[in-house]
């Protein structure tokens, strides 16, 4: 109870902090219980085309081009957007972490086979390399996922693999190999643990960039066609600009207070895990 205490009392001394935990908050509370609450379908046409913003009361947030409602379609966006962002960031984490984790420790010939290969990839053009991964597999919220998490991977992987380097030489890891403890056992419970830190702050500012990376593949026509998302509601909107604003203003809103309120609570993780920084 004292460490979550002193835990919270760091984090709180950060007003952007507080901050981008409540924005987040609310935007997971929207993700979760907003098609439930707001059940719309967000396809659906459901009154004239180009309804502005509070004109009606029964569309608080106007309609689009096609007249389907933009709040049913923001409420419903922010699950998918957040389901991408998460999802290509766990799995990204769980191949960044894996590979850093065997190449710190071993060394050697598997230090070396594992950083060649991550170099292969941060020498790829992120965007590009997502652009033609979703457009050879067929955009869908599984293969965005997965080809944003290949892109995400390595920076994790050198980041774990410089902690276990240093880690690694440290007394308590030698008394582990001392006394016989297995390989896996002191990787995953006497290393990792104190790894944590960097791992979860990188993973916040990871979901971040996914969720930007998803919303640019959708604007430019690569988002799944089936689920509604905030990348996706800019994109129908780009075709009436100039006349109605709004309906790529709304989501484009949405997806900055998301993406900062990540960042901000990123920083307060960072500054809350790591005490020495105060």
């Amino acid at each position: 109870m004292i460490a979550r205490a002193g835990f919270w009392q760091r984090y709180s001394r950060s007003p952007t902090a507080v901050f981008g935990l409540v924005v987040l908050v609310i935007v997971v509370l929207v993700a979760v219980l907003g098609p439930l609450v707001y059940p719309t379908d967000p396809w659906m046409m459901v009154a004239r085309p180009f309804v502005w913003p509070f004109d009606d009361p029964e569309y608080p947030l106007g309609s689009d081009i096609l007249g389907r409602d933009v709040l049913s379609g923001l409420v419903h966006g922010a699950r998918v957007s957040l389901a991408i962002g998460v999802s290509a960031s766990a799995a990204a984490l769980l191949i960044g972490v894996t590979v850093g984790a065997l190449s710190g420790y071993f060394r050697g010939v598997i230090d070396d086979a594992l950083m060649r290969v991550t170099e292969v990839f941060q020498t790829i053009p992120n965007f590009l390399f997502v652009l033609v991964l979703v457009a050879v597999l067929q955009p869908s919220v599984v293969t965005i996922s997965a080809a944003i998490a290949l892109i995400s991977w390595p920076p994790v992987a050198r980041l774990v693999r410089g902690q276990f380097l240093t880690l690694r030489q440290r007394a308590f890891v030698e008394s582990c190999q001392v006394i016989g403890m297995s390989t896996p056992r002191i990787i995953f419970t006497q290393i990792l643990p104190n790894c944590m830190a960097p791992i979860i702050v990188t993973g916040s500012i990871m979901v971040a960039t996914a969720i930007l990376i998803e919303a640019g593949l959708a604007f430019l026509g690569l988002g799944d066609p089936n689920v509604m998302s905030w990348g996706a509601m800019i994109g129908f909107g780009r075709q009436s600009l100039r006349t109605a604003w709004y309906l790529a203003l709304i989501p484009g809103i949405a997806i900055q207070l998301t993406v900062l309120a990540i960042s901000f609570v990123g920083e307060g993780l960072n500054d809350a895990l790591n005490p020495r920084l105060g």
